[in-house]
């Protein structure tokens, strides 16, 4: 190995609670601990309404909504954690080293974690989380392997307490792939409920899930190596931004995540007793076009491109500004280049026509639909109630009737557009996601990339950049080769972009003394989350 780089480590301002002193509990001292909480008197509580993904799982190795909800619900933490500006720092982590190649990365751990049961957190319990991650996420779509390669040789130390990590190729960011969501670190041993109760080492842990649509009940984790607000927390699932608005209004929640009706939002701005806290957009939204179906002929999608106003949906009273227009998957705040992107599809219904008309995509039969291969274009449109995407959703419905495209909405759960996508089963399907998950677009990106796709695109140019991206270390030149990326992915017209969203919390200053939604939005309830004095 050639000389290693150290790199220094921020400290954690925390203030150690006794547990730390003392040593972490036992297993079996933990059990039910937290049915004894609910039982004290004077016990501080919030409740929180937030938004439902896959039915609630915990499940991180299945599916991305079930680690994100793990990690946002304070159960879960991983080795490195993000901050606003989306680099890292340690989280379970005390520091690391990395070789000149960036292959050869030994991890120390802290040694004042347990687990929520009482379990001491050791570099044998790590390799144990990732080796079950290899062995259960493989095919899923959560797939560990876009963040650590199946092939990395893990080798624990405890003595040592150090975890060495060596891959086959270079990683430029590991601890940003390794502070995903997906990556979490569970006790793998006692964990027996995966989908419900995962045991982690964040500061809550699961008293009892209540049932699909409607939350958990958490409590304090006694183990924790802060100290923990709230002696029990009620998540409480609300299906969409009225029923989160009312629920705050009325005093039934302390807390909601991502309230999208524009006017709601201004009314908690303008009044006193509300907080709103907005977390700068690293979200895109964007629909997805299947080129697997009959989005496979490129006329057809760049004149639906051009045939959508993208400025004055944004622009709307039904979005209001909490998107920021725009042409590429990647949000124009981010330092990759977006000034000096082209779009070769701006807004201009008549030339979407003109497209349509010179590739022979016409309407023969004056039904007011055009066809393509002899048959009527109707569009199966998958989407979901969540940040304002069923409102895209219809405007580009409406934008493209007056093409000539027809377009049937399927509008459900996210846990359906995901299997949807996933399976290929659609020709249009609108999402909002994190485009710098891992702190970086490289995991993002690998959603054009040909072996990892979901649309069935294939381009060798594109392909060919992506690979050089995986392997090249220097800043600039990564810049440079996700501008490229960029443009490729306006010029083949592979999307309808939403625009930049920007994620939301709003609390009630009554119960609540400050809360903060991350620009990660991987983090919600945490120990920042505190009661009003």
């Amino acid at each position: 190995m050639k000389h290693s780089k150290k790199y220094l480590v921020m400290g954690i301002a925390a203030v150690l609670s006794l547990s730390l002193f003392s040593g972490c509990s036992s297993f079996a001292d933990s059990e039910n601990t937290g049915d004894e909480q609910a039982d004290t008197a004077g016990e501080e509580v919030l409740n929180f309404g937030c938004q439902m993904y896959d039915d609630g799982s915990l499940n991180f190795a299945l599916t991305p909504n079930g680690a994100w909800n793990a990690m946002r619900y304070g159960i879960t933490e991983s080795l490195f954690k993000f901050n606003d500006d989306m680099s890292t720092e340690p989280w379970l982590a005390k520091s690391y080293t990395v070789n000149d190649e960036h292959t050869e990365w030994v991890i120390t751990l802290r040694d004042d974690i347990c687990f929520s049961d009482g379990c001491p957190v050791t570099p044998s319990k790590v390799k144990e989380c990732f080796e079950y991650l290899k062995e259960v996420s493989e095919g899923s779509s959560a797939n560990a392997e876009k963040y650590l390669e199946f092939e990395a040789e893990i080798t624990a130390d405890d003595e040592a307490n150090t975890l060495t990590i060596v891959t086959s190729k270079p990683y430029n960011d590991l601890p940003g792939q390794l502070a995903y969501p997906v990556m979490a670190v569970v006790d793998i041993e006692h964990t027996e409920d995966f989908m419900n109760n995962v045991i982690g080492t964040g500061p809550y842990m699961v008293n009892h899930f209540n049932g699909v649509g409607v939350g958990y009940e958490m409590a304090a984790n006694p183990n924790y190596y802060e100290e923990v607000p709230y002696d029990k927390v009620n998540i409480l699932f609300m299906g969409d931004a009225s029923a989160k608005t009312m629920a705050l209004q009325s005093g039934q929640v302390d807390l909601v995540e991502n309230i999208t009706n524009v006017a709601d939002i201004q009314d908690f701005q303008e009044n006193s007793d509300f907080t709103v806290d907005i977390a700068t957009g690293v979200r895109c939204g964007f629909s997805w076009m299947n080129l697997e179906g009959v989005l496979s002929n490129e006329a057809l999608r760049q004149a639906m491109i051009m045939a959508i106003d993208k400025e004055g949906i944004c622009e709307s009273t039904t979005i209001g500004g909490l998107y920021t227009a725009g042409i590429s998957v990647l949000p124009s705040n981010l330092d990759y280049g977006y000034d000096d992107l082209n779009d070769p599809y701006p807004y201009d219904p008549e030339g979407a026509k003109k497209v349509l008309d010179d590739a022979g995509i016409v309407d023969t039969d004056g039904d007011g639909i055009r066809e393509l291969d002899g048959q009527n274009i109707n569009l199966r449109y998958v989407s979901y109630e969540n940040r304002l995407l069923n409102d895209f959703s219809d405007a580009h419905t409406q934008y493209l009737a007056e093409i000539g495209i027809g377009v049937t909405a399927e509008y459900g759960r996210s846990d359906d557009q995901w299997s949807k996508l996933a399976a290929g089963d659609y020709d249009l399907n609108n999402n909002n996601w994190i485009t710098v998950g891992t702190g970086d677009p490289l995991e993002y990106l690998g959603n054009w990339y040909s072996k990892t796709t979901y649309c069935g695109y294939s381009n060798p140019e594109y392909d060919k950049l992506y690979e050089s991206l995986q392997n090249e270390l220097d800043p600039e030149k990564r810049k440079e080769l996700v501008k490229e990326m960029q443009q490729i992915i306006i010029d083949d017209a592979l999307v309808l972009v939403d625009g930049y969203y920007n994620s939301s919390m709003v609390y009630s200053n009554k119960s609540v003394g400050y809360a903060h939604i991350h620009t990660a939005d991987y983090y919600w309830l945490t120990t920042e989350i505190v009661p009003a004095e």
